[in-house]
């Protein structure tokens, strides 16, 4: 079994997504653009993005039926599920990078796993939930080379409090200082999304 993420930019590709049918699908989940103002974190081309489609199936080789249905940019990515997701309606802090041309494979799974993870969790202390996306191929011709894609759960309450969303000083600085081991902030993408279907 395989997992396939799906950029959408396209309001009429998001109102397609939830009626999504390949062979060997497995599950289907939509995250639609919250679109919340004065939302914290918007990041690069967050504002842009429109909806995340993550897909479970059988085989990837349905991904150009996948994107005929719902256009967009497609990622095979392997998942790690490094927090759990609590039971509970939850907003999406969506995130989208590459991997910085200066670093190795392994300086940057190094730098993103094994350094920021843990880091994160301290950031982010009332986090109900953090999934974790390796891309390991691009699938769609021409689309924007990216390496991880992470879904970060949020009581939405805590979401657009600054002062309950992120943990103390020192962490916020601790991860600050870490980025550059995985990754350049003019190139981060990131923006709230709301579950369409799951």
């Amino acid at each position: 079994m395989e997992k396939i993420d799906l950029l959408v930019w396209d309001d009429e590709a998001v109102a397609a997504a939830p009626a999504v049918a390949v062979q060997g699908m497995r599950s289907l989940r939509v995250l639609a653009a919250a679109d919340l103002p004065g939302a914290p974190l918007l990041m690069g081309r967050g504002a842009e993005l429109r909806a995340m489609v993550e897909l479970w199936v059988d085989s990837v080789d349905v991904w150009p039926e996948l994107v005929e249905q719902v256009p967009g940019d497609a990622y095979l990515v392997t998942e790690s599920v490094p927090q759990p997701l609590a039971p509970g309606d939850w907003l999406t802090h969506f995130t989208w990078f590459p991997k910085p041309e200066r670093l190795s494979e392994e300086e940057f799974f190094h730098g993103w796993h094994v350094v920021h993870t843990p880091s994160s969790a301290q950031l982010h202390p009332l986090r109900q939930g953090y999934i974790r996306d390796a891309v390991a191929r691009t699938l769609t011709p021409g689309s924007p080379p990216v390496r991880a894609i992470v879904c970060e759960s949020f009581d939405e309450e805590v979401y657009l409090d600054p002062s309950r969303l992120f943990g103390s000083a020192e962490a916020l600085e601790r991860t600050m200082a870490e980025l550059p081991l995985y990754a350049d902030q003019e190139d981060i993408s990131s923006c709230p999304l709301r579950p369409l279907t799951s």
